[in-house]
């Protein structure tokens, strides 16, 4: 493929996420207010979108509590500094085995199987401009864990964002994520154009090298909107390389902790290095107004 370099360049940063970073980093935000600020402070050092996940103040466990994202959403709605508001609907769809030998009962502890409607709670409560759909079921890097998104729940989820309004941010882990996320805007579940997230590296999906990434983005279509990331060490990397392709970035320490080996990073730093190597590209950084024309998205006022 032909390489068409993207000239204006949104960055979404991905704030906290649910993994067990809590302890490895002093930089992750717990509490609603931490995570609000965090990505109020990213929004201020250039990022247009900012995607969050919420985990329990105290314990930093991942959480799908509504009156936490309320918090974030209404903290980041009255901010100074105008950002994309993208909350994740990923959570709810965790199963985790017992033993190989006998797997089941589920395992209580990490399974959390929630009902479309219960997944889309507070997507309903909060209408982000954004929110994410995990366009398959992945074996992840735990031994026993599974995400699991079946193809009823998926459509069941699209028709409750299309009505609503709310833009789903297609994350597509492998090729078949994104064969169904086609299927889905082909039947009229999901609106074209579509918006991507092309997730990288994340074990056991699409691996981060540059040839399954460049397969990636020629399975999708020309006239939809796609931003790409890997993890770790290989985060910036990457903003070079879907720039270079013709996507957007995203960076944050959802999937990333460090600035440098050694030196752990706020998101404030991860999404100032992504403008430094995207200027220095010669490409073009652009904010929230210019990111919300280009997706057709509505601002939301504070409530």
């Amino acid at each position: 493929m032909p390489l068409t370099m993207n000239r204006d360049v949104f960055i979404t940063c991905a704030v906290t996420g649910s993994g067990s970073t809590q302890d490895r980093s002093p930089h992750v935000p717990r509490s609603p207010k931490d995570i609000a600020d965090s990505a109020i402070d990213a929004a201020r050092a250039g990022a247009a979108v900012v995607h969050c996940h919420v985990r329990d103040p105290d314990t930093g466990a991942p959480s799908r509590k509504l009156e936490y994202y309320r918090e974030v959403t209404d903290r980041i709605r009255a901010a100074d500094v105008d950002v994309v508001l993208n909350l994740t609907a990923g959570m709810g769809g965790d199963m985790v085995f017992g033993p190989t030998e006998a797997p089941l009962p589920l395992n209580e502890t990490g399974t959390d199987m929630a009902s479309a409607a219960d997944r889309m709670a507070h997507i309903r409560d909060c209408m982000p401009e954004i929110c994410t759909l995990d366009c398959g079921t992945m074996n992840f890097a735990e031994a026993d864990y599974v995400m699991t998104n079946t193809p009823g729940m998926l459509r069941a989820m699209g028709t409750m964002m299309t009505k609503l309004g709310v833009k789903p941010e297609i994350e597509a882990f492998d090729t078949g994520h994104l064969w169904f996320a086609k299927e889905l805007v082909k039947e009229g579940t999901l609106a074209s154009p579509a918006l991507v997230q092309l997730c990288m590296g994340v074990p056991w999906g699409a691996p981060n090298d540059l040839n399954t990434l460049i397969a990636m983005v020629n399975a999708v279509p020309d006239d939809w909107d796609w931003s790409a990331f890997s993890l770790g060490r290989d985060q910036m990397p990457y903003v070079a390389a879907a720039v270079l392709a013709g996507g957007n970035v995203r960076v944050g320490l959802e999937d990333n902790l460090f600035l440098e080996k050694g030196v752990l990073a706020t998101n404030a730093q991860l999404v100032e290095r992504a403008v430094t190597i995207i200027e220095n590209m010669g490409a073009k950084v652009i904010g929230p107004d210019a990111v919300r024309r280009r997706l057709g998205l509505t601002k939301r006022a504070p409530a």
